[in-house]
């Protein structure tokens, strides 16, 4: 049980945003859970959120455990743990991996794996989001068929925190990817959302949308210039950003993106495509600043075999 008394600097001021000031971390809408399950209360009695507490009145807190998970654990799900605390844990997916549970993709996830480690069991779901339920302490996502690095909190501090260090562009994110063709290095600043033709998709093409930019460098021409190996560094981290803004913008789409690309005519990149079987986009690093401990910590995946055999193979082709 928290308790506190009202002094003259807190008067005037809801219920609901006054604990949120009063208990660092915690969320608006998880105080208002908490108001609602009859946890708070003024001078003994219950209250609602809008309720404004005068001078001297006592304020009475009993923190509720957060909402269940409804993702299923599954201990089977394999992916590397970089690294773990009691706060956040950094995971290397693998492709193929979906992150969380959602149409298409009930079972056998990321969240399904951590769920089933002792260590991440009690991960909350975040109340504001509808689908909290199903992916707790994700605060960013990789596709399915990207391979590499995210971050996923244990808890609502370091939840909030990580959420607050996404939207201030204050997390460094490169990507690796091969292309077909060859882009121009540079800025690339679009519109973003969903396309109206296709439920799947993202697009550029629109008059309205969220402010999307990645910083592209080349690394390598490849193949006589029919292919490129790129870096490509988030400022912002729309869905299907970096492969929208490729395909769409440099005109140069990630090698066998079944969703973006085209069809190569070139049988030799046709071949090493084939052998992929999945987008050739990699999440290579990394860094952000620990919300809790306020520790610089970075990290890197190297390039998994199957785009390094498919980098070599190009490398190989005049």
């Amino acid at each position: 049980m928290r308790r506190f008394e009202i002094d003259a600097d807190q008067v005037g001021e809801r219920v609901d945003k006054l604990l949120v000031r009063l208990l660092p971390g915690t969320s608006r809408a998880t105080v208002q859970r908490w108001i609602s399950e009859g946890r708070v209360r003024v001078d003994g009695s219950a209250c609602r959120p809008r309720d404004v507490p005068g001078v001297g009145s006592v304020l009475e807190v009993e923190p509720g455990p957060p909402p269940p998970s409804e993702a299923v654990p599954d201990a089977s799900v394999q992916f590397r743990v970089v690294f773990e605390d009691e706060h956040l844990v950094v995971v290397d997916k693998p492709a193929g991996l979906v992150v969380h549970p959602a149409r298409g993709h009930w079972h056998g996830t990321l969240v399904s794996g951590l769920l089933a480690r002792a260590s991440f069991g009690g991960a909350p779901a975040d109340p504001r989001d509808p689908a909290g339920a199903l992916r707790p302490g994700v605060v960013h996502r990789i596709d399915k068929g990207t391979s590499g690095l995210l971050v996923v909190a244990k808890d609502e501090a370091t939840r909030e925190g990580l959420k607050r260090l996404l939207s201030q562009h204050d997390v460094e994110r490169e990507y690796r990817a091969l292309t077909l063709g060859v882009p121009s290095a540079g800025r690339i600043e679009t519109l973003h959302g969903r396309d109206p033709r296709s439920r799947l998709r993202f697009t550029t093409k629109l008059r309205e949308g969220r402010r999307a930019v990645t910083h592209l460098a080349v690394l390598e021409r490849l193949a006589g210039g029919r292919a490129g190996y790129v870096a490509c560094r988030l400022e912002t981290g729309r869905t299907h950003q970096i492969r929208v803004h490729l395909a769409e913008c440099a005109k140069t789409p990630i090698l066998a993106d079944a969703l973006y690309g085209r069809r190569s005519v070139d049988p030799e990149l046709v071949a090493i495509e084939e052998r992929l079987e999945r987008q050739a986009l990699h999440a290579l690093s990394l860094g952000f600043v620990h919300p809790i401990s306020g520790e610089r910590l970075r990290f890197e995946s190297p390039l998994p075999a199957d785009l390094q055999t498919a980098l070599e193979a190009l490398r190989s082709l005049r």
